[in-house]
């Protein structure tokens, strides 16, 4: 088929760099073992702002796998358990400013955000050493969904709107979860396995931005064939993912796209003035239903194009029940429930930890608090959870709802609030950051000992009505291993880093 695909302008937006936050002040005699490595600055990377590792001591780099314009890609295993990863490698001298390292990071936050997510590529971690940045994140072997389109020319229809689906099951799911991806395309998409019927994954969030309500964008990004045309006239918003997958079906059900010419220009030419042929060979055998789909994707004026949540609801999308009668365990879903089997030190503690967020570290849970809080109110309640979850794919009972509420509900008045929602939802990387968990050891080590005695336990769960004897007493016998009657510095951190939201 030959379809070549040219890349516009990639300007991402640079996002100002979040603050770092103040160093702990530790005193005197109080100095937890991993903590040499947080007052050693100068051990810290320059992109991502941690301790720096040689990942060969972690992961054993094997055979490459592919090569792009900023890095390359390598077969890895990680020593530790022998599993094997995509280990993407970026060298930091085309890192060149302080642009481009907020671009990385941003694409990081993203990642952790989103990992755990249908048809999101699974995020083990990023590292960095003197020469490098590293990006470990699950292995895909069956190839790129473009070269399986090239390959068969076109596909039937309920291939098509099998992948379909997947593929906006992902717009719906970074809408959600307030990402604009900015990027689709088929190479932007790997097969998890070689069976005909494997699951996709979209792997690259490169140009990917958390979304800020009421902004209007206006960077001219992207890939010039699925480019929505208000990209091209330098004002749009999330809806350019919708219109991109809808570029993608069309060239998976007749194997070319609908805009086509032979210069840059002329695509774009074509996207803004042009019409989509849903009349020539092979449209004619193809049902209306596809291209009543098609048309909604692809409608110019994004205020009236469809929505990612609408198509997942459109019947050529649910032919043969497969979009319903496949329950997606989402990740909102499986934090919420991690957080509710959670001791209460590890709850309130990961509380004082979401007060000390910064704005970037958060912008993706304020977007997906947004959503569920539908009116407005500042509180999540029963009603609001359930439909949240159901949005989201999670197939869940009333009583699952209830004691999911109850969990993230520390304050016990009926409601999740923002804070609560941020304390449920976060993420494992956030605990990577030493800083974090000093700041919530002290909160609870209120003598500067190095150790949270039973009174200083006492001391700060009464004041969420946690203080009984019954439930200290259940807290200590959990963290405390040696057993002297009291949680020490490495006792708290193995408690909190101890399956928490993979």
């Amino acid at each position: 088929m030959g379809i070549c695909f040219t890349k516009i302008y990639d300007i991402p937006i640079t996002s100002p760099s979040p603050s770092s936050p103040p160093q702990p002040v530790v005193k005197p005699g109080f100095s937890p073992p991993s903590m040499s490595l947080t007052k050693k600055h100068s051990q810290n990377g320059t992109v991502l702002e941690k301790p720096m590792v040689d990942v060969n001591t972690l992961f054993i780099l094997e055979r490459e796998l592919g090569r792009g314009q900023f890095g390359v890609t390598y077969l890895c295993t990680e020593r530790a358990t022998g599993k094997t990863y995509a280990c993407k490698s970026i060298s930091k001298r085309k890192l060149v400013n302080k642009g481009d390292i907020d671009d990385f990071r941003r694409e990081v936050m993203i990642m952790q955000h989103l990992t755990g997510q249908p048809n999101i590529v699974e995020f083990k971690g990023a590292f960095e050493d003197s020469k490098n940045v590293y990006l470990v994140m699950e292995l895909c072997v069956g190839g790129e969904l473009f070269d399986r389109i090239t390959a068969k020319g076109n596909y039937t229809e309920a291939k098509a709107a099998a992948a379909c689906r997947d593929i906006v099951t992902v717009v719906h799911v970074c809408h959600f979860m307030g990402v604009m991806h900015r990027d689709l395309k088929p190479e932007n998409f790997l097969l998890v396995s070689q069976d005909e019927d494997a699951e996709i994954k979209v792997i690259d969030f490169g140009l990917s931005v958390f979304i800020e309500e009421g902004k209007i964008y206006r960077d001219l990004i992207g890939s010039a064939y699925y480019v929505a045309p208000e990209v091209l006239q330098r004002s749009y918003g999330k809806e350019i993912d919708v219109w991109s997958a809808g570029i993608i079906l069309y060239i998976l059900l007749c194997g070319v796209p609908p805009f086509w010419a032979e210069t840059e220009k002329g695509i774009f030419d074509a996207i803004l003035h042009g019409d989509i042929d849903l009349e020539s060979e092979p449209w004619p055998s193809i049902s209306e239903s596809a291209k009543d789909l098609l048309r909604k994707m692809l409608t110019k004026d994004p205020k009236k194009r469809i929505t990612a949540a609408e198509a997942l609801e459109h019947p050529w999308l649910k032919e043969g029940g497969l979009a319903t009668d496949k329950p997606l365990d989402s990740a909102v879903l499986l934090r919420m429930k991690q957080f509710r089997s959670m001791n209460k030190l590890k709850k309130l503690a990961l509380k004082v930890i979401a007060e000390n967020l910064s704005e970037e570290d958060v912008k993706g849970l304020k977007h997906m608090f947004s959503s569920m809080d539908t009116d407005r109110s500042g509180t999540i309640t029963f009603e609001e959870l359930k439909t949240g979850l159901k949005r989201l794919g999670s197939t869940v009972t009333e009583v699952e709802v209830q004691q999911l509420l109850e969990a993230a509900d520390v304050d016990n008045n009926g409601t999740i609030d923002y804070l609560e929602f941020t304390t449920a939802m976060m993420h494992r990387h956030k605990l990577e950051k030493e800083e974090n968990l000093v700041k919530a050891f002290k909160y609870f080590d209120k003598d500067d000992s190095g150790f949270i005695t039973k009174d200083e336990l006492q001391q700060a769960m009464s004041e969420y009505g946690m203080g009984d004897d019954a439930t200290i007493d259940e807290v200590l016998n959990d963290v405390d291993v040696d057993k002297d009657g009291r949680i020490n510095y490495d006792e708290f951190v193995a408690m909190m880093r101890k399956g928490i939201h993979t």
